[in-house]
């Protein structure tokens, strides 16, 4: 009884490596023990041991024989072959101790995966319950390996829906900015068209309804409401109208490898004049066609929308202009000074440059579709543009159209037929040079309007600078 025990405490004392086995020719009997049992060799060992440690004495019976031969193989998968070191000589009493030194001394240069081998196959060939015991330690193994795929594709899923959160949700604020956005340019735009149309309809709303200012009021609003809608109606015509230009240019273009476009940056005018690299992320684009149109005047060509961008240069812009006197006007408090600037015909583009010091000033452009006598760009200053309308319309005749009378732009009889390419603005022109260009619809003169009619006390100090291209 003495020695079993012995026996048994020397396979449950031994301790399994768990470093892989190094590379050898008995790799080949590893991947067959992986078809048959699931496991490497080494695993289908821990598993074998443990069946022994459990078994041993119950339902694992084996001879003192046997149980000498397996704590050699434990001896040899652990420790390789016998060492003085490992396994020193034990007293001539110790029956069990120089039995089991004998045992493992009989395995030789055995190689751990040959001990590890034989360790398996006698306990299979020994006992029918080792096999149910490996594929039980199989579908447990099969099962962590399941819920571990499970846990993993769990949290696969729950990434992707977290990132599926964070698109939508940074696509739900981009949209809300974008909204925000298109919110305030739409009250910039009503505040503008308002404050130019404010005295127009005031004085149509007062003849209207007399004395009535609740009515008034609400004329008002249906005005502007009615201004405003128009206004974005011929806006998207025009921006439809110039992306359908410049792709039948580029057409063109391919077509015709002679034919050369216009090129804004470069004019031929201005050889001396340093091409400047331009913020095309301000660029506006906004151009507006005025809707009247009787008679004669719809033979006019259409007018092709605008191109705005600022530089940062403006310092660099008003130093080079300082000297030349004509380039500098110095517009008054309510004044507003238009800048008439006639079609070349060696030309086919109009381009504008300006800036002022430390305060903004509306600015807008418009063209008249008269000849004039020379190619001369003369300056003209008036008190207020609206005033000087509301006088020409008064001794025009009485009117009877509240279209007609109220709209900003129109074409009149008394006058040569002007259209509006761009609205005034107020522009943040002390900040940034602010530039642009219009391709010539015709022969004409172009009206640059610099408007500081709202401004009761300030002056402001004008650069500016006007070219043409082929």
């Amino acid at each position: 009884m003495a020695e079993t025990e012995g026996l048994v405490n020397g396979v449950e004392s031994l301790s399994v490596n768990d470093t892989p086995p190094p590379e050898s020719s008995d790799n080949v009997s590893g991947d067959e023990y992986h078809v048959k049992w699931g496991f490497s060799l080494e695993e289908l060992y821990k598993i074998a041991l443990k069946f022994y440690k459990e078994k041993e004495g119950k339902a694992l019976q084996v001879t003192y024989k046997d149980k000498l031969r397996l704590v050699a193989y434990t001896k040899q998968v652990s420790f390789g072959k016998i060492r003085n070191d490992v396994s020193p000589d034990v007293g001539f009493l110790d029956v069990v101790g120089n039995d089991r030194r004998q045992a493992w001394q009989a395995l030789g240069d055995m190689s751990k995966e040959s001990a590890m081998e034989e360790f398996v196959k006698f306990l299979e060939g020994s006992c029918n319950l080792f096999k149910p015991f490996v594929e039980a330690h199989k579908a447990e193994k099969e099962e962590k390996l399941r819920q571990q795929q499970e846990e993993e594709e769990r949290l696969r899923r729950e990434e992707e829906e977290r990132k599926q959160r964070e698109l939508e949700e940074e696509a739900r604020k981009q949209q809300e900015a974008e909204k925000q956005r298109q919110m305030e340019q739409e009250m910039q735009i009503r505040s503008a068209l308002n404050q130019q149309t404010a005295a127009q309809f005031r004085q149509y709303a007062e003849q209207q309804y007399p004395g009535n200012t609740q009515m008034q009021e609400e004329l008002i609003r249906q005005l502007q409401e009615q201004h405003f809608q128009q206004y974005m109606q011929q806006v998207y015509q025009q921006q439809l109208m110039h992306q359908q230009q410049q792709l039948q240019q580029m057409h063109t273009s391919n077509n015709n490898s002679s034919t050369t476009l216009p090129q804004p940056a470069t004019p031929q005018q201005l050889n001396s004049y340093p091409q400047q690299s331009m913020d095309l992320g301000h660029r506006e684009g906004q151009a507006l066609e005025n809707g009247q149109t009787d008679g004669a005047e719809d033979e006019l060509p259409p007018i092709a929308a605008a191109s705005m961008w600022t530089r940062k240069d403006i310092k660099e812009f008003k130093d080079s202009l300082r000297k030349d006197k004509d380039s500098v006007i110095k517009i008054g408090s309510g004044e507003t000074v238009t800048v008439r600037v006639p079609t070349h015909e060696d030309g086919s583009c109009l381009f504008w440059e300006f800036a002022t010091d430390y305060y903004d000033i509306g600015f807008g452009v418009y063209f008249e579709w008269t000849i004039a006598p020379s190619n001369t760009v003369s300056v003209h200053v008036s008190e207020d543009t609206d005033e000087e309308e509301f006088e020409e319309e008064e001794g025009g005749g009485e009117a009877t159209d509240v279209k007609g009378d109220v709209e900003k732009g129109k074409k009149q009889d008394n006058r040569p037929p002007t259209d509006e390419i761009i609205p005034i603005y107020r522009r943040d022109c002390h900040e940034e040079v602010y530039c642009g260009s219009h391709t010539y619809p015709g022969r004409g003169v172009y009206l640059l309007k610099f408007d500081n009619s709202y401004s009761l006390w300030r002056s402001k100090t004008l650069y500016y600078r006007v070219y043409y291209s082929r």
